[in-house]
Formats: C-alpha cells, structure tokens, sequence
C-alpha cells in the first residue's frame, strides 16, 4: 500500500469494531487524528446470533458518525479465519527467495493458491546465514464477505491484513523493537481466540489456538446456568461482585487451559529456535482485563508479564486524551494497521486482492485524465504547426547538384557489380562451414562435467539425513551409468556431436524457451541407487542442486528448464549385468513429474512424462514431519502442528534389502553471455506475477 498522510486501521472484532486515524507529522512521527469503539449490542459469539447482520449495524454506526472518506482505510481479519505459516529456506541469493516462497505456499497453505489471497515477509539476521519466511493467506470467500460489508455504506478499503500480523506491527513500533530487544511474547486475547506472536532476534513467529472471552463465559452459562447475555455481564463484573470468589473458581478450567496452550506453544517455538531467549509476555485485547489473569500466567509461564495500558509513542490531546488512553488495551490491532496504510509497518503483507487495488489506483487517477487530455492536445497542435513551418522552408531549397551526381554514380557502380556476379545470391559450401563448426561448443565440456561432479557430491551429503527418516541404504547417493552431453546452435541450424557415450538427448520442450537463438546442450544422466524411497531421493538430490545453480557467475550457461524437468524411471538392469545402458525396447517403463497435484509425489503418470509444480532452488528436503496423501515422503513441519514434535520411529529396512532403481533424468543449459540473460524482474512480468 503506497505511502500516504493519514489512514484509518478498523479491526472487525468480535465484540466491538475499533477504528483509530493516524496522520503522519513533518517530524515523521504519528499522531492521533480521531478513534472510535462501536460496540455489538451482544458479542458475536452469541449462540444464534447473526454475525453479519450484527456487523453491518456496527459498521452502518461507524459510517453515520465519523467520516471515513476522506483517507484511505485498512481493515482487518481475526487470526483464527487465516494463515501465517513460517518455514526456514535454504541460502540462497535474494533474487531466488521468491521462488522459493511460491513452492512453500503451495506445501503450507491447505487451499489451492487459486482459492486464496497470500503475501509473504522475509526474516534474516546477519549473525546466520538462514533466511526465514512468514506465509500470510485469506480464502479470497472470506475476504469478499469483509469487503461486502463495506460495500453496503459506499466504501472501499484499501487494505487488508490478518490480526495478528497487525499487532505485531503495532508492538514492534510502539516498543522500537530491534535484533537487540529481549524476546517478547505477545499476546493477543481476543472474544473467540488468541493470537499469540513471539518476536526475537529479529524473527517473528505467530500461532492462533481457540480460546479467547468466550470460553470463559461459557464456563459461568455452564457453572450457574445463567444465560449468555447475563454470564458476560458477569464476567466482566467479577471483581465487584460479591460472589466473585466463585466466579473465578468458575472459569479455573479456561485459566489453566490458556496457560497450558500458551506454553505447548512457546515449547514447540524453541524446539525450532533453541537458541531463543524469551524473557517476558505483552498482553493485549480487552480479555486481558480479566483480574488474576496476570498474575496467574507469570506463575504458569515463568515469564514477566505486562499489559499494554497505554502506548509510548502515540498520544492524544485534547479533552478524549483520558477515553484514548483507556482503550489502549483494545487498539492495538486498528494501531497495526493504521500504520501500514502510513507505509511503516514492520511486516508489509497487504491481502487485497490485486484487481481491486489496481481498480482503486484507477479511481483515483481518472480526475487527471481531462487535464492530461487537453495539454496533449495543445501539445500535439504545437508541434504539428512547427512541423509545417519546418517543412515549408525545406521544400523551398533547391536540391544541390553535387548530391545528384553521388547518387548517379552510386547506382551505376552496383549495376556493374550485380552484372559481374558479385553481389547477390550465391550458394553455400554446407560442407566447409559444417567441418569449421565441428569443434565449436567443445570447451564446455569442463563445466557440465565439473557440474555432474557437484551433483553427485551434494546427493551423497544428503544420504544421512534421508536414512535417519527412511531406513537404511548405502553410503553414497547414487551410480552414474552414462551420460550424454549433445551440443546444437541455432544460429547455424546444424547439430554438433555427442560429449558422452549413450544416445541423443532430447530438445528442449514442455514450455516456451528463454533462448531460442542461443547454443542448447542437452543433458541425460541416467544413474542407479539403492536408497530407500528411491523416487523421492532423487526428486530431492538432482532437482534441487539445479535450481540452486540455474545462474552462475563464471558458468558460461544456464539450466533454463528446471521448472519442467523430466525424470524418467526406467527398469534396472540386474548388478553385474556389463551393458548398464537403458533399454532400448520392451522395457518397464515410467514417467512421471517431479510434484503430483496437491505438492505430493503420487504414483506413475503415464502418457510420456507431463510436467508439474516447480520444485525450489536448492531446497533441502527436510524430512522432519508426518505423511502427506501417497507415497512415503514426508514434508516440513508446519506452524502450530505440535504433535509432529514426536513422530513415531520408522522401522529400518533390512541394509540393501532391495533391486535397484534407475532413473533417467533430462535437463537443458542455454550458452548465453552474462550481459544477455534475462533479469528476475523481466521472468516475474513475463509470466503474469504481481508487480
């Protein structure tokens, strides 16, 4: 979202709507321009309660009494109706993050990318070399039933963020947070639910689990049978309440309930972070008004505990500067999210979808379309008329003779070369100049080799990690049985020999070439392994190495078709057969793509070896987490899937216990100069990404 002077931040909660306007000062910082709080005639959670009925009045009351056209507006959506998921990326070079993140979306988001809205944010600390990355996403259903809602008062929001993302922008402005700030938990405990985000060292982590004010409620409807209407009174009169002895004894099951998930939650960050330092809790949202909940969570959790009761670097003056104050509690959402329409927040992550912002900046630039038009016009009536005065007074003079007679003389000498035979078409010698480019391309013989030794070097360091999760196998990755190296340049239309023994290689195809005027080498490496999982192993060995290395400094080429590499599985011949070449006829044959529907590898695709998802560059396959539709690989654990922190142990296979698999893989280098390949800016505009 561009950077403007003023914004409104409305957080949609369950029990009330808070909206707060931000301006930005000269100084650069922020100041309070005006706020409201509409609360729901009954919290949202009410059983048989219309929630959109119930958010339209409140929305239709914000709208009659403060003005919300005249500055952009950011809503946003509770934590528990979307998904932050955070995974760790390999080292990589920047301009490959974004690849990366797209192959980690399609694994972590459980929708279809199609389905959802998603943004993205990079963490990195310069004491490691990993980076880190949050996954942000809304069903684009949820977020058209929020902008519905606006729609019905005649407005348009210009953003949208996810709760919890919005809070940890507004704490990480508010308290300066910085690589040096001790670790801080917040916590955020809403009507339904509790976002919980934890910021150290420069990373962010965030986790949402149900339980929030309602629960408690629930437990005084259950404990004294009263109804919904009067245990909320109940609740949030507790502390002067005669009884209120009992009505804290009441909610003692949501206290510890609260407690335990905070920490379950805390313990699975560490396991991922051991080298976190967490050394106090922030709490926010009108829940934490509760009395003794403080108290309580820094026994339970060891950890000071704070309440946000007002802001350190945002005030008001004037005489709502009391009322301000003492909703700092419930503001900080609407806080979070005002500052990222001021272009300041911490994490950038803006879910509208991209028509809709592209329709609004075309809004607003249509009033300038009129002035625009008319100094065209005077523009182009300016330039005609001086065109014709120029014109004019060249069509006035006189052509010299001396020009003529170059001209004369120009024609006569080409009439005498084209009657001698010296110019114009003449046929070819294809022999000769198909013997001069015989040794051409040969010199980059050194690098695919030198290429083909990296790769079998990285495979067999990632042998361990892969038999601690699937059984054992032999020490090294793999067996190279041939390979084949074939060289061809366009821009002589012949074909130049084979590098390595074992039949041509394919062209390039399965998708449109980057380079198609530039010197092609074709690939085929086809090996043999013994590794458990033997499919998977090598879509996580090969693949990965040569997206990693697609563009190299000091590489004279680069792998154009990692996205669409093909991987053939062919029948393996038996061990100490002398011709361990591919069978040529009536062989047992499989093709198949690197990632089946859904990011799995599923079972054998027929038909000559379609192309899935793209795989990542240079991604480790980290085996660490519970199994996915078919097959046996296992994926990464993802955010919040705490009872994948102790997977069962996989049973070891009998030590060679099984035929050998081979694999026939394919892949194309493009001989371009450094200076002629195309930027990641060019790809991203080119295949239709958002700019």
């Amino acid at each position: 979202m561009a950077s403007v002077n003023e914004c409104w931040g409305i957080e949609l909660g369950a029990s009330a709507i808070k909206a707060l306007k931000l301006g930005l000062k000269p100084d650069g910082s922020v100041e309070v321009l005006d706020f409201a709080l509409i609360p729901h005639k009954k919290v949202l959670s009410t059983p048989d309660l219309d929630a959109d009925d119930a958010m339209r009045v409140a929305i239709g009351q914000l709208v009659s009494q403060y003005d919300l056209e005249s500055a952009p507006i950011a809503i946003s959506v509770p934590g528990h109706q979307a998904f932050a998921r955070f995974a760790k990326l390999p080292p990589v070079e920047p301009k490959k993050v974004a690849g990366l993140v797209q192959y980690e979306a399609v694994q972590q988001i459980p929708f279809p990318l199609d389905e959802v809205e998603w943004d993205f944010q990079t963490f990195m600390s310069p004491d490691s070399p990993e980076v880190e990355v949050g996954i942000f996403a809304i069903t684009k259903q949820r977020i058209e039933r929020e902008l519905s809602l606006f729609r019905d008062v005649g407005l348009s929001p210009d953003a949208i963020n996810i709760a919890p993302v919005s809070a940890y922008n507004a704490m990480a402005y508010d308290l300066q947070f910085t690589e040096k700030t001790p670790g801080t938990v917040i916590m955020d405990v809403g009507t339904t639910s509790t976002d919980l985000i934890i910021a150290d060292a420069g990373r962010v982590w965030m986790r949402t689990f149900p339980i929030g004010g309602h629960h408690f409620t629930e437990a005084l409807v259950d404990k004294f049978k009263l109804t919904y209407a009067k245990a909320e009174r109940l609740k949030r009169e507790a502390e002067r309440s005669k009884h209120s002895r009992h009505v804290f004894q009441a909610m003692k099951g949501v206290f510890a309930d609260l407690a335990q998930e905070t920490q379950r939650s805390i313990g699975y960050h560490n396991s991922l972070h051991p080298d976190a330092n967490l050394s106090r809790v922030v709490g926010i949202g009108s829940t934490f008004r509760l009395p003794g909940l403080r108290r309580f969570l820094k026994q339970q959790l060891q950890l000071d505990v704070y309440r946000m009761d007002d802001f350190k670097r945002l005030t008001l003056d004037g005489p709502r500067a009391g009322e301000f104050g003492a909703l700092a509690l419930e503001m900080s959402v609407a806080y979070g999210l005002a500052l990222q329409g001021l272009g300041m927040p911490t994490i950038d992550a803006n879910l509208m979808p991209v028509g809709i912002v592209r329709e609004g900046m075309w809004g607003r630039k249509v009033k300038w379309f009129g002035m625009a038009a008319g100094l065209s016009v005077a523009a182009s009536a300016a330039m005609f008329i001086n065109w014709a005065i120029d014109n004019a007074a060249v069509s006035n003079n006189r052509k010299p003779v001396s020009i003529q007679n170059v001209v004369n003389q120009a024609n006569s000498l080409k009439s005498e070369a084209t009657e001698a035979g010296v110019i114009g078409q003449a046929e070819a010698d294809t022999v000769a100049q198909s013997l001069i480019q015989l040794p051409e391309g040969r010199e980059l013989m050194s690098y695919v080799v030198k290429d083909l030794g990296e790769i079998v070097a990285w495979s067999n360091n990632q042998v361990p990690t892969w038999q601690g999760a699937h059984g054992n196998g032999p020490a090294h990755a793999f067996d190279v049985m041939s390979y084949t190296m074939t060289y061809t340049n366009p821009a002589s239309g012949e074909e130049g020999g084979d590098f390595g023994g074992g039949g041509r290689a394919p062209r390039f195809g399965g998708g449109e070439d980057p380079y198609p005027d530039k010197p092609k080498i074709d690939v085929v490496l086809e090996v043999e392994t013994l590794q458990p999982d033997a499919r998977p192993f090598m879509l996580g060995t090969v693949l990965p190495w040569l997206q990693a290395s697609a563009e190299r400094e000091g590489v004279p080429y680069v792998i154009i078709d990692t996205e669409q590499l093909n991987y053939q599985q062919v029948a393996a011949g038996a061990r100490n057969n002398g011709d361990r070449r591919m069978p040529q006829g009536g062989r047992e044959t499989s093709t198949y793509s690197e990632f089946s529907e859904g990011g799995d590898i599923g079972g054998d695709i027929g038909g000559g070896g379609g192309h899935g998802r793209p795989a990542p560059g240079g991604r480790e396959f980290d085996e660490r987490g519970g199994d996915r539709n078919t097959g046996s690989r296992q994926v990464q654990f993802t955010a919040g899937s705490l009872d994948q922190m102790a997977p069962l142990p996989i049973p070891e296979q009998p030590a060679f216990d099984r035929d050998p698999s081979r694999f026939v893989i394919r892949w194309t280098l493009a001989v371009v100069p450094p200076d002629e390949r195309k930027s990641d800016d060019q790809s991203a505009t080119d295949d239709g990404g958002i700019e």
